[in-house]
């Protein structure tokens, strides 16, 4: 379930202003909570790959590994791998639609409404109706790999060198049915409003949005993504961004010791 940006603005706002210490615009707001978020993201894969090396409870619910993958996986994506044998290596272009949800994939523009950014490639299969898993190599092996017979890749056990968003395939003989399941990037976090003509302020609109970075659009908003188990954590980190901005050092010291308490 995901997080209501205007719950977690307005926590923000009574916190700043409860002691009269100053106002975060949605336009500060925007930009600390789709920082705060990103990182939270990221930090989730290096917290999955130290809880592997626990030794884990089988009891339900309380398992942190499948925990945590069901947080990531609502970034989860897969799509058709595009043969493309213009060039002087035949090679397969990375996915360009999500099948999961139809929306288009970008890998270096800024994603719209109907667009998720790549993030973290995964797993490569070629096949229909029984899958065979591809195995990435590095450079030096994916070259010498053909050298023995022992090792030579297979239409059953074949390989892949995966640079500048491109798949290089061995044996050649596959030129279909390549699929990858890859990691989208969060959307960023949009407080939308619209301004009262009587009185001036803000008022929040929660149709559904996008962001366009560095414009906050008039209408529409886009909530966080991640977990509603980490909002606490979000509204402490978007503190210390206000604390910044504000240029209060007690707003960051008080939220970055109640951070270190909750861990």
């Amino acid at each position: 379930m995901a997080i209501n940006v205007n719950t977690v603005y307005t926590t923000v706002l009574s916190i700043l202003n409860k002691e009269q210490r100053g106002y975060l615009t949605p336009y500060e707001f925007n930009q600390a909570a789709t920082q705060v978020q990103l990182n939270i993201f990221q930090k989730m894969f290096d917290n999955l790959d130290k809880q592997l090396r626990i030794p884990q409870t089988d009891f339900d619910y309380s398992n942190p590994i499948p925990n945590m993958d069901d947080v990531i996986s609502t970034f989860r994506c897969i799509g058709d791998c595009v043969y493309d044998n213009a060039g002087t290596i035949d090679v397969f272009k990375l996915p360009i639609l999500d099948t999961l949800t139809g929306k288009t994939i970008v890998y270096n523009d800024k994603p719209s409404s109907t667009q998720f950014a790549f993030y973290r490639l995964g797993t490569i299969t070629s096949g229909v109706a029984k899958p065979i898993e591809i195995e990435r190599l590095q450079r030096d092996a994916f070259y010498n790999i053909d050298r023995s017979d022992l090792t030579a890749p297979s239409v059953n056990f074949p390989v892949y060198l995966f640079e500048n968003a491109e798949l290089e395939i061995k044996p050649g003989t596959i030129v279909d049915n390549v699929k990858a399941s890859f990691i989208r990037k969060p959307r960023d976090v949009v407080w939308g409003y619209g301004v009262n003509t009587t009185l001036g302020n803000y008022v929040w609109d929660g149709s559904p949005g996008f962001a366009i970075a560095p414009i906050i659009p008039t209408t529409g908003s886009v909530d966080f993504e991640i977990s509603a188990n980490q909002q606490t954590e979000v509204i402490l980190e978007i503190l210390k961004y206000a604390g910044v901005v504000i240029r209060d050092p007690q707003i960051v010291q008080a939220a970055a010791q109640e951070l270190a308490t909750n861990k």
